[in-house]
């Protein structure tokens, strides 16, 4: 996997440099949309600092990208990226689709080619997923693009309220945090899973948000557990392309 800059009115942060120190961060690269390319902006340590100023619109990151996730200025809603629409959810648990100009502190998108499909075995929680996404994957490291569909017998999601400047602790934000229960419904939950040799591009481990089939529900997902007819789909990530601030 390889993480790359992309000047587009972007400057580097403080990660971007020492992943250039690092030898992370590419030169040439693939053509945009290309398989298996991350689009970024802002990272996971940027959002604890605490900081949930928007770097971008979604549509800069949405653009010819299928799936994703992230968030909104000021904390305001869960963005769940699904068939190339970017939806919010705020804490009245409705996903709404948003228009292009909406900003974003943080947000990850791929156009999603999943290079293996896996039924996963009923009563599978989400706690278990990360060993067979890494056993499908072959990696233990890396990141790598995930859609896990069909019913679910148990499936938990949240949103958190706006948190307007002064920022608090992004800890305290999500204690704050509005839950619902989601169990016997049909969904998809898309995202991506990082191992360690990533820390600080995204959140370590799965992470996942998702809408219900009909689109009525959704949210980051805290908890699921597999029914009848689940099926797990994954694309291994080979570049990062991140956008940052100034």
């Amino acid at each position: 996997m390889t993480v790359r800059k992309k000047r587009s009115g972007f400057g580097l942060t403080l990660l971007a440099a020492a992943l250039l120190a690092t030898g992370l961060i590419a030169a040439p690269a693939s053509a945009e949309g290309a398989d298996g390319v991350l689009h970024q902006v802002g990272t996971y340590d940027f959002l604890t600092q605490p900081d949930f100023t928007g770097l971008a619109t979604v549509g800069e990151i949405a653009e010819d990208r299928t799936i994703g996730l992230g968030t909104f200025a000021d904390l305001d809603g869960e963005l769940v990226m699904l068939g190339g629409e970017v939806y919010r959810v705020r804490p009245d648990g409705v996903p709404r689709i948003v228009p292009g100009d909406v900003t974003t502190p943080f947000m990850q998108a791929v156009r999603f080619q999943p290079t293996r499909n896996t039924p996963v075995a009923p009563g599978t929680t989400c706690a278990q997923l990360p060993g067979l996404i890494q056993q499908s994957a072959e990696q233990a490291n890396g990141i790598v693009a995930i859609r896990v569909r069909g019913t679910f017998d148990q499936l938990t999601t949240r949103s958190i309220n706006a948190d307007p400047p002064p920022y608090q602790p992004l800890s305290q934000t999500i204690a704050e945090q509005t839950t619902f229960d989601l169990n016997g419904r049909r969904a998809a939950l898309v995202g991506f899973w990082q191992g360690r040799d990533a820390l600080g591009v995204g959140q370590e481990g799965l992470h996942l948000h998702g809408l219900t089939a009909d689109r009525a529900a959704g949210g980051h997902v805290l908890s699921c557990a597999a029914g009848p007819d689940v099926q797990l789909s994954i694309q291994p990530i080979s570049e990062v392309r991140l956008r940052t601030p100034r």
